[in-house]
């Protein structure tokens, strides 16, 4: 589901405000850059302001944001809903003992790393990053937390790449989107 972006103002605001950089960081990428997003505060709020508000009533208890721009967005919607917010990290950046999961992106391999005991059996989760492509980081922190006995309520991104089909491969999870890019 994407946000509707015929009834909401805010939704145009944001989706000016992010920057395609072609052929970042390889060739025939065109990278979606949110810093640009961040450069502006109102922008900035009210992307974080429509994930707030679809999530304050859901009993929302862990907001699991990947690494990095899922670590912008995941703790003020996590503080402002009332959950933990869990990092979800690449390889050999958390201390202590870990969980990974392994994934494929559009251009190579990767792993994401969570904090054994961060998420307990039946709390309800939330996966936040900036963007979905072809959906295998968001397949791996949905598994981790899974594995970690949590319910994923929803994932949600800022943007979505649809011609990439990632919704397709999250297995009918609900995905919230704010902006569609093509």
């Amino acid at each position: 589901m994407s946000a509707n972006r015929d009834e909401d103002p805010r939704i145009h605001g944001i989706q000016s405000k992010i920057r395609v950089v072609p052929n970042f960081p390889y060739p025939g990428i065109m990278f979606q850059d949110i810093t640009t997003l961040l450069l502006d505060p109102k922008a900035f709020k009210d992307t974080v302001d429509l994930f707030i508000e679809r999530y304050k009533a859901k009993s929302i208890s862990v907001v699991a944001g990947i690494e990095a721009r899922g670590f912008i967005f995941g703790p003020p919607i996590a503080l402002a809903i009332g959950a933990k917010f869990v990092p979800l990290r690449k390889p050999r950046k958390l201390p202590g003992e870990v969980i990974s999961e392994e994934y494929i992106l559009e251009y190579g391999r990767d792993c994401l790393e969570m904090h054994v005991g961060a998420v307990e059996p039946n709390e309800r989760a939330l996966v936040v990053d900036d963007l979905i492509a072809t959906g295998g980081t968001l397949c791996a922190a949905m598994n981790l937390l899974e594995r970690a006995g949590a319910e994923v309520v929803e994932c949600a991104c800022v943007i979505e790449l649809p011609d990439l089909k990632g919704r397709e491969r999250l297995h009918g999870k609900p995905l919230y989107v704010l902006v569609e890019s093509h």
